[in-house]
């Protein structure tokens, strides 16, 4: 059996990573008219943190989320939110792990400093049992469970106009016990809810009408202050290639969400770029596969990298390529841009490092159609 499997349109010989792209978050606004409702979610926001906070030494010490639960219930009497603290624990040990070399063996440096509520989905729970959604005409009204008293504390979310159809279906689903949904309260200016829908409704809703190339692979090497493709074809000639630019966004005191913008806009200019030149293929780099983050010892270079985050773009990318239907495949990262056969690519085909790494990039996702395509005819 071949070693590649395919959910949707990404192909991909590690499984496991197949689980970073189930959802899409959508974002709207919350509004609670009831003062009492909003120092009720107040309250339980700050639990929540706490919770979080708590975790993180548990989860670095081993504890199970079962052993974890009965030690912080008196934080926070309820069971799937103490099981959502103790994943988000996790998650932020794991990104401390990415980015830090050094690290305390008996405790997690680290703190929570903002609050919010999450609640993991569940089908058999019609969807979420601490945060449901109702549809109404123009919006939809919201009850998130107050674990102290078992109440419900009431709001009304207002999400963009084109995700009511699709929210709708979603919570349609959810009656039927065909699908759950994540929902996660932030208090970032303004309260706000944040939804996670099913990868595939999500496309079946927004998906733009594909097609046929050529059956050209394009490799994209993401960078901090640039993007480079290389366009290949089924013979590993290089059909066309080019940097797209945003350099500006790495200078000192460059506003970290406008350089985020720019960074997606510049990576939709260049997935728009290949679908007119006939690409079938977009190749990422498998980022999940890193352990840790190497840093140099040029300061300057280190604050470059420190901003740019590079997974959350590229898992943008994967989203935005799926709804232009490529066929996204995600390869090891393993001497892409650091290793012998980088340095006899580059000299080989006359291409820069960053030209070299996308080259590299492209050709080991051919590889991984040919094998896929080879296993699909037998």
């Amino acid at each position: 059996m071949s070693s590649y499997q395919i959910a949707g349109k990404i192909i991909t010989d590690n499984p496991r990573v197949l689980e970073n792209y189930k959802f899409v978050t959508i974002n709207g606004k919350l509004v609670i008219n009831n003062p009492l409702d909003h120092m009720k979610l107040v309250r339980l926001a700050r639990a929540y943190a706490d919770a979080v906070r708590k975790s993180l030494n548990l989860v670095w010490k081993g504890y199970s989320h079962k052993e974890a639960t009965k030690l912080l219930y008196d934080t926070l009497p309820n069971y799937i939110y103490l099981e959502t603290a103790y994943k988000n624990a996790k998650a932020i040990i794991g990104n401390i792990k990415f980015y830090e070399k050094n690290l305390d063996k008996d405790k997690i440096l680290a703190d929570i400093h903002r609050f919010w509520i999450a609640s993991r989905g569940n089908k058999w729970d019609k969807g979420n049992r601490n945060v449901k959604l109702i549809p109404r005409e123009n919006y939809f009204e919201v009850l998130i469970k107050y674990p102290w008293d078992g109440a419900w504390i009431r709001a009304r979310a207002f999400f963009g106009e084109k995700y009511i159809s699709l929210l709708k279906e979603l919570v349609e689903l959810a009656d039927r016990k065909k699908e759950g949904y994540g929902v996660v309260v932030s208090f970032r200016k303004y309260p706000r809810i944040h939804v996670q829908v099913p990868l595939w409704l999500y496309l079946k809703h927004f998906s733009l009408p594909k097609t046929r190339g050529y059956g050209l692979v394009a490799g994209f090497d993401t960078n901090s202050d640039r993007l480079n493709v290389v366009v290949i074809n089924d013979a590993g000639d290089i059909v066309a290639l080019k940097t797209f630019w945003y350099s500006d966004v790495v200078s000192h005191g460059f506003p970290r969400e406008e350089a985020r913008q720019i960074r997606l806009n510049t990576l939709r200019d260049a997935l728009e770029w290949c679908k007119r030149i006939g690409v079938d293929y977009i190749v990422f780099e498998d980022l999940t596969r890193i352990k840790n983050r190497g840093f140099t010892n040029n300061p300057y270079v280190n604050r470059k990298i420190s901003k740019f985050a590079r997974k959350q773009i590229l898992t943008c990318g994967i989203i935005r390529a799926l709804k232009l239907g490529f066929i996204v495949i995600l390869v090891n990262p393993r001497g892409t841009s650091n290793s012998i056969t980088h340095k006899q690519v580059a000299k080989e085909k006359g291409l820069d490092k960053h030209m070299a790494s996308a080259y590299i990039i492209a050709y080991r996702g051919l590889k991984v159609i040919k094998s896929h395509e080879k296993y699909h005819k037998t």
